[in-house]
Parts: structure tokens; sequence; C-alpha cells
């Protein structure tokens, strides 16, 4: 035995019989270096290292009651809560937004979410040790069950997915191309798949012949997915649409200002100002585009109410020119009635301020637009972070919006980007997809990169262009099959001017949706019930 082979069996013999605070700190800590593999590091290797820990860890929970279940089961919400704390610490900068009112929930947010989130990684653990087998198949066992956690981690209580295993597949470019065939749940299980496999290393002939045969079998998974991917970047470069051309906004907006009523007019000024400055020597501002695009809740104000608004965004707009805006929308009630709730929306305005289109944000964020068991918290003084009393009030329809000169455009508002589910709608296959965020929340953080990261992926899923229009950033323009083609980086205030990349043919993902991935998972569960029948009976 080598040097090397005598060293990995030492570490993962020591992590096989580890106990008690031991154990928990090993999966904690291989949870947090696993973040490494998302935006902005991208650092995806790391995951060689991490994920046989956690195979190593399953392994040696058998010595505990009831089959080693608890055992794992805790070991996977230590490493989950290693994964999400750092992944998603930044959610604790929207807490401090309004810190008088809201500081006090921060360490609830920063921990108690990851707690949440660590739950499902604990069940996938959970699950995985009960089908484990013996051999090299439990790397595909912790594959098929960590897929279905972190579906179901994607859809139970409306769903929060981010970070999930799959997009450390999404960079380089080429790997990501795979999505387009199976979606952001495939990846998951190939990602756990090809990076757990280095578990098997340490199984020698005991276990079979040739343990190396598996990673090996592994990096010529992802060899083929990044050749096949450079292939399919190469029959498919980037086509725009010379008669769509766009300004997105990006103002770069204190979040006290997006709230204030009093700031009115200095928003307005803004945008304005913003939105017609000229972007290089040959530029006229706003009349070189027939699209301008403005981000999530642009106003401190109900839009379609203030009449002087609406007057100045009319005489504003060149006749060729429409706006897409985000704004908060009140809904429809009798004069004079009082507003209590309201919609998170798109409007689309033309020259003539009339509006021509509206989307309605199905999929709110809870505690950000709403309250779970809304009336009960309030009675205790609870709000969510918008201070919308009774919360915002979820649309009914997901259907594409009509741009004048432009193909139909798919409308999503802030995280509906990162659904996969969401990229759909009820009137047929539009031509792009425009998502209108406000990541000010989060100040100059990860976040926004893993946001963008998530939101681009839903390109690669669709064959479809990506626009993106947020307030402090990153705004971009992102073709079909994920290249950017413009982007305005975070923390900064500009325009960004781009022409439309046109989409291409429907993908795989796109007309299948989620059962190729599903009939992966399933493939991969017969095969390791398979070995773990002929094992027990053999």
């Amino acid at each position: 035995m080598s040097a090397v082979a005598r060293r990995l069996s030492a570490a993962s013999l020591a992590i096989i019989l580890s106990w008690g605070w031991k154990r928990a700190a090993i999966a904690f800590f291989a949870g947090g270096l696993s973040d490494l593999a998302m935006a902005p590091f991208n650092a995806w290797p790391v995951l060689f290292l991490t994920f046989p820990v956690a195979v190593w860890l399953i392994d040696g929970a058998g010595a505990g009651r009831m089959r080693g279940v608890p055992v794992a089961a805790m070991t996977g919400f230590w490493f989950g809560l290693g994964y999400f704390v750092p992944g998603l610490y930044w959610i604790g900068d929207a807490f401090l937004v309004d810190a008088k009112t809201f500081a006090w929930l921060m360490p609830f947010a920063v921990l108690g979410l990851p707690a949440y989130l660590a739950l499902f990684t604990a069940f996938g653990f959970a699950l995985a040790r009960l089908i484990w087998p013996r051999d090299a198949s439990r790397v595909i066992a912790l594959a098929v069950c960590l897929t279905a956690s972190e579906w179901l981690r994607g859809h139970v209580l409306t769903g929060f997915p981010w970070n999930a295993f799959g997009y450390a597949l999404s960079e380089p470019l080429a790997l990501a191309q795979t999505a387009s065939l199976i979606g952001l749940w495939g990846m998951t299980f190939l990602s756990v798949a090809i990076f757990a496999s280095p578990a098997v290393l340490i199984d020698g002939r005991a276990r079979g012949r040739a343990p190396w045969l598996v990673p090996a079998v592994a990096v010529l998974v992802l060899v083929g997915m990044g050749a096949l991917g450079a292939m399919r970047l190469s029959m498919h470069p980037t086509a725009l649409l010379d008669q769509v051309k766009l300004r997105i906004m990006q103002p770069n907006l204190e979040q006290d200002a997006k709230f204030n009523y009093s700031a009115k007019q200095a928003v307005m000024q803004k945008y304005l100002a913003l939105s017609d400055r000229a972007s290089g020597p040959q530029s006229t501002g706003v009349g070189d585009a027939n699209i301008l695009i403005w981000p999530e809740s642009a106003f401190p104000f109900f839009l379609t109410r203030e009449a002087d608004a609406m007057a100045e965004i009319a005489d504003f707009l060149p006749k060729s020119t429409v706006l897409i805006t985000g704004s908060v929308r009140a809904p429809d009630l009798p004069p004079g009635s009082r507003i209590t709730r309201a919609y998170n929306s798109i409007y689309i305005i033309d020259h003539d301020g009339s509006v021509l289109s509206i989307y309605d944000k199905l999929h709110l964020v809870p505690f950000g637009e709403y309250l779970p068991f809304q009336e009960w918290l309030e009675r205790l003084g609870l709000e969510q972070l918008t201070k919308i009393q009774g919360g915002f009030i979820p649309g009914t329809l997901h259907n594409s919006l009509q741009i004048p000169g432009a193909p139909r455009a798919l409308p999503l508002i802030c995280y509906e980007a990162i659904f996969p589910a969401e990229v759909a709608t009820r009137d047929g296959r539009p031509g792009w997809i425009v998502n209108l965020t406000n990541d000010g929340w989060f100040g100059i953080s990860t976040g926004p990169h893993q946001h963008l990261q998530q939101a681009r992926l839903r390109a690669v899923e669709q064959g479809l262009p990506l626009v993106r229009a947020a307030n402090t950033g990153i705004s971009a323009v992102v073709d079909p099959l994920g290249r950017i083609v413009a982007q305005l980086g975070l923390g900064i205030e500009g325009v960004l001017d781009s022409r439309l990349p046109a989409a291409i043919a429907p993908t795989i993902y796109a007309r299948a949706g989620d059962f190729p991935a599903a009939t992966i998972v399933v493939l991969g569960l017969l095969i390791v019930l398979k070995r773990r029948f002929t094992k027990r009976t053999s």
C-alpha cells in the first residue's frame, strides 16, 4: 500500500469511528467547506473532499441504534447546518435595513433558517442509511436520497431550493449545459454521485476488485459532460435580435429610500436622469432602446395611483420605447376604500402612459412579503420586512407578457427565478425571461452572485435568454446557453445597453420537465436496492 493510500485509509477510518461532538464537528466543517462550490467562488473540486466525508460518516453511523438511522440524521443535520450558515449569512443584512424594528430577529434568520433547511439534509442522510449497501453503490444511495431531500427542500412550505447541490456543476459553463437535458434535480444527482465517488477508494479488494474504477468513471462522466457542453456551446453561438434593443437601469438605490414616500420625487428624478444617461460616444440616451427596464418594486408609492408620476414617465418615453418596471400595485377596491394589502407587480407602460400588461408575483417570500399564520403573528406584534399589513397578495396567473416590437416575455419577480418549475406559462413558450429583482436588501455580499447563478441556469434549462434588472446589481443579459452578453456589477449605479439574444429550440428539459431526472433517481434507487438485497441474501 502506498503512503498516500495509507494516509487516506487512516483519515477515513478516523472519520468512520468518530462519535459525539467530534462527529458533529467533522460534519459541520465538511458542510461549510462545501459552500465554496457555490458562487461567487465556484470552487467545486472541493466537493471531491467533502462528499466522501459524508459517505464515511454514514458508514460509521451503523454502530448506532436502529441501524444507525438516528445517528445518520443527526450527522446530516450538522452537515447541512455547516453548509447553510455560511451560504445564507447575507440574509441577516435584510434585518439591518430597519435595524430598530428587525435587528433583534437577525440571529433567528442567520441560524434559524439554516437549521430548518438542515432538517432536509438530515432526512437525506437518514434515508440513505436506511437503504445503505456495503459496496460502492452506497455512493448512488447518497445521490438518490440527497436528490430527494433537495427536491423536498425546494417544494415543502412553498420551498427554498437556494444553493441546491446541482449548482456546483453550473461552472464552467460547458458543464452547465447538462441542465438542458435533466434540469437542476438531475444535476443534483450527478453532483452528489460524482463528487462522493472517491469514498470507495478505501474499500480495497474486500468490497470490490478495483475500487479506483468508480471514481475513474465519475471523472469520465465529468469530462464527458464538459466535452458535450463545449460542443453544444460551439453549435449555438449567441444570436442577437437587431430589432430589440434593451436598456436596463440599475439605480443602486438605498433600501430606506425605496420605502419612503417623501422620497417620491427624488426617486423619480434619479430614475429618469439615469435612464437617459449616455452609455458611450455614440449613445443618445433612452432613445437608443425600444425597451427600458427598471427593477423590482421601483417606487415608494403605488405607481398608477400617482398621476404626476405616470405623466412624467409618458413625457419621458420616446414614441418607440416601452417601459418594463416593477411596482407595488393596489388591489381593485371601491373608491374611498382603505388599502391594507397590495401586489408585487410588473407593469408594461407605453409612451402614452398606458398600461399594456400587468403581472402579479405568484411565489411570495415568507417573512419578507408575508407571514405564515399572518393574522396570529400580527396580533403578537410581528410584521414582515416589507411592512405591508396583512402581507402581499399572491397573483393567480403566470402568463407571458405581450411587448410591442419584441417576443413575448416570461416575467419572474425576485426569487421566483430560483424555482425551475416557475419557468412555465399557460399560453405557450415565450421568447425570453425577464427577471426584476431587488437584491439591495443584501448589500455587497455573496447573495446576489448566487441569485444570478441560479437565474442563469433557468436560461440553460429552457433555451431562453434571460434579462435581469436588479436595483443594486447584478443586472445582466444572458443568452439561452447561459453566456453573459452584458453585465453591470454589484453596487454600481448605471445603465446597461444590449440587444436581446434570440431563443433556441426548446430543450429536452423544457419539453419533459423533471421526468428525466426522476427516471435517473428511480433507476439509481433500483440499483441500490438490488445490491442491498443481493448482499443480504448471498
